[in-house]
């Protein structure tokens, strides 16, 4: 379908707007650049439309805006981005735009292309397309700024996708492309997919949330000025130029934080932040400067001591610095001050993009080629499990950190609770392979101590020391479990080889040599798969064969008929039940929520142990065969990960409102002990409201008592009603329903 007259002026007024804010390429050639970038992929994707019915430049014009404005990034990275889908949607191919662009352009273009390979069916195609989206970072990391921005628009676009495709798409973002933002310190870009991944996620509790913060804004803003006001005149009174702004937190921190702290919209006490951005006189006198700042807070606003945050001394891995205080504001109101000056603000929103035009050439090792460095190590196994690989990638990617020293002082970064032996990985993986023990602060400690910030250890080491299968267990940097992985791998190829070499000795005694029919006695007497493993486990001293001659005299035809008559009814079972499940098999349309009956005769889905929800919970379904859906709430992180990596496998549901069945749910309950509460809570919930209960425990210190009920109910509707009926019971200060994770 061609593009309207009216279309074709809105896509003229969007480029126009393009290239308005490409500053780095306001030259003649750079602007022609671009523009032949534009006609070339107008052209191209000219009969394709987006799924909103608007025409498809619409997306790769809206990429390349996030690029320019957002990012920062240069002609090159905006003509990528405009080309970014022309190879894998139109008939041209990678060398047609190495022939019209170049080598550099063909190169961006070809990392940007998504992979259309087949994988392995045990593996999550998402995953393996994530680790080799990775493969371009160390190549040029400009791949990764577009991929970003490309990920950023669909997410701005997404209400035109079916349901099914939106929750897949929301949960990839949140789990994988949002920290990853974040990482490479782009904060408004890791903030905003975050917001959006949860607007699609849950609608309804965004929706409240975003209605309660605009509700507040002008009482915030009062606030607001009134806080800032008396520091405003003492910056003035030193000269300092500077800009303070407030504004709250983000949607997606603020429903965090309410999860992670089981607490309430109101009870969040550091609901916004101040920011305070000045001009130091000089680069140098930048941590003087933003210590002087927060002296001039503190002498007006009591700080809370547990709440500092010196980010100035110590960057974060992603080049991200600031101080941060939170102090006692108007109002008995805690209130968030960031400082930071006018340089670290704009690494802090834009990332390293903005980082690069402060860095010389001559400038050490930056933290973005270091963590670049840790992620190739990860990339270094192709045959690792793709979900291996995502949990390794995601703990380099979001861990906080420690910083510990060497014993000659020097300064290392480590994920938090790494250990000993992580450390050693991460000085040298010679040293891993032969570490017995470390000395921390002077006292010894064992491989698998853990860190903390501040430690100076000093590693022991052996050259007898061989790495061991039990420390895959406590390390947790992805060295390590790369070093450790390929030391057992050598060794167990080491150990086969010296297993046939133990073996053809062991004939030779006897006058006879290795044949298919001794190798087939053999794996039927030990049971044993195939002959690698034999070899492994005689090369290993885990089998003798002191009585070889013995063994390969028996006769062992009714114990192989047996073995294998063992396999075969192994397989007819697991086809006679594939049968069976095939006539049960779940028949749902992915475009529309799935909806669970609570017929006990007919009951095809599965609680989740990991979050026990209940009638009334948000929940997404997550298809485990073809006749089980196991239901999780949207808020578990195992539903997220199931969301990222098998989102095919993944539909929305909706309870439906029958009550049939009990489910089990926790209740806590905490308050001032006195006699005979115990009593009153029993009461209101198995008398008056007729709620079964499975246990209760009660705990009271020092007047204060604390209690958790698991209770059986029907939905969410009855829960609340009875969390209602037991705050207002005469003591009880708060009641709250928790996970319940040990099921």
């Amino acid at each position: 379908m061609l593009q309207t007259k009216s279309e074709e002026y809105r896509i003229k007024n969007q480029f126009n707007e393009l290239l308005k804010v490409c500053e780095k390429g306001k030259s003649k050639k750079n602007i022609e650049f671009v523009k032949k970038a534009f006609d070339f992929a107008n052209e191209a994707h000219k009969p394709v439309r987006r799924k909103s019915g608007e025409p498809y430049i619409f997306h790769p014009l809206g990429v390349a805006q996030i690029v320019a404005c957002e990012i920062g990034l240069g002609t090159k990275s905006i003509v990528s981005a405009l080309l970014h889908d022309v190879v894998e949607d139109t008939d041209y191919t990678i060398e047609d735009i190495n022939d019209i662009f170049g080598e550099k352009i063909a190169l961006i273009v070809d990392g940007l292309t998504k992979i259309a390979d087949v994988f392995n069916a045990s593996e999550s195609i998402q995953a393996e397309n994530f680790r080799k989206m990775l493969l371009t970072l160390s190549d040029d990391v400009r791949v990764i700024l577009i991929k970003l921005a490309d990920r950023l628009h669909n997410m701005r676009t997404l209400n035109s996708m079916a349901p099914n495709k939106q929750l897949k798409i929301a949960g990839e973002t949140l789990f994988l492309y949002a920290p990853l933002a974040h990482r490479l310190g782009l904060y408004a870009i890791k903030t905003e997919l975050e917001n959006l991944s949860f607007k699609y996620r849950h609608p309804e509790i965004y929706a409240e949330l975003e209605n309660k913060i605009n509700i507040d804004k002008q009482r915030r803003k009062n606030f607001i000025d009134k806080f800032t006001y008396p520091i405003a005149e003492r910056l003035k009174k030193e000269n300092i130029r500077y800009e303070i702004t407030g504004r709250p937190k983000s949607i997606y921190s603020i429903w965090n934080k309410m999860q992670t702290k089981n607490i309430s919209f109101e009870e969040i006490y550091d609901l916004f932040a101040v920011r305070i951005v000045f001009e130091p006189k000089s680069d140098i006198d930048k941590k003087i400067h933003c210590w002087g700042i927060y002296s001039i807070i503190t002498d007006i606003y009591m700080p809370k001591p547990d709440r500092i945050r010196d980010w100035v001394s110590t960057p974060k891995a992603n080049g991200y610095e600031a101080l941060h205080s939170t102090v006692m504001g108007p109002y008995g109101k805690w209130v968030e001050v960031q400082i930071r000056t006018y340089r670290m603000d704009e690494i802090a929103e834009r990332g390293f993009a903005a980082h690069w035009k402060y860095k010389s050439d001559n400038s050490e090792e930056g933290e973005l080629d270091k963590w670049i460095k840790k992620i190739s190590e990860l990339l270094e196994n192709p045959n690792d499990n793709a979900l291996e690989f995502l949990d390794d990638f995601k703990l380099a990617l979001f861990a906080s950190e420690i910083f510990v020293f060497t014993p000659k002082g020097h300064l290392k970064s480590l994920p938090a609770k790494s250990t000993v032996l992580d450390f050693a990985y991460e000085i040298h993986s010679e040293i891993g392979y032969h570490s017995i023990a470390a000395k921390i602060n002077h006292n010894l400690v064992s491989l698998n101590h853990i860190l903390k910030s501040g430690d100076q250890i000093e590693i022991i080491t052996s050259d007898k020391q061989k790495p061991q299968l039990d420390w895959m267990e406590f390390v947790v940097t992805a060295r390590a479990k790369s070093g450790i992985k390929n030391a057992l791998k050598i060794h167990r190829k080491e150990s086969i080889k010296n297993g046939k070499n133990i073996l053809d000795d062991k004939l030779k005694e006897i006058k006879l040599h290795v044949t298919s029919n001794i190798i087939r006695k053999l794996l039927i007497q030990f049971f044993i798969k195939n002959k690698d493993e034999l070899y492994y486990k005689i090369g290993e001293g885990k089998i003798e064969l002191d009585n070889l001659k013995k063994i390969l005299k028996k006769r062992t035809r009714n114990k192989w008929i047996k073995y294998w008559q063992l396999q075969y009814s192994k397989g007819s079972s697991k086809k006679k039940a594939k049968q069976e499940k095939n006539e049960n098999e779940i028949i749902f349309d992915k475009k529309k929520p799935l909806l669970i009956s609570e017929n006990i005769e007919n009951k095809t889905f599965n609680i989740a142990k990991c979050c026990n929800p209940i009638p009334g919970d948000d929940v997404i379904g997550y298809q485990e065969n073809i006749n089980s859906i196991v239901l999780h709430k949207t808020k578990c992180p195992v539903a997220l990960k199931l969301n990222s990596s098998f989102g095919d496998k993944i539909v929305k549901v909706k309870w439906t409102t029958h009550k049939v069945l009990s489910f089990l749910s926790r209740i806590k309950l905490s308050g001032i002990d006195r006699l005979g509460i115990v009593n009153n809570v029993t009461n209101v919930i198995s008398k008056q409201l007729d709620v079964n209960m499975r246990s209760i425990n009660f705990e009271s210190h020092d007047g204060i008592f604390e209690g958790l009920i698991d209770i059986y109910i029907q939905d969410t509707k009855d829960l609340n009603n009875l969390i209602m009926n037991l705050s207002k019971i005469k003591g009880i200060d708060a009641v709250k329903r928790i996970e319940i994770t040990d099921e």
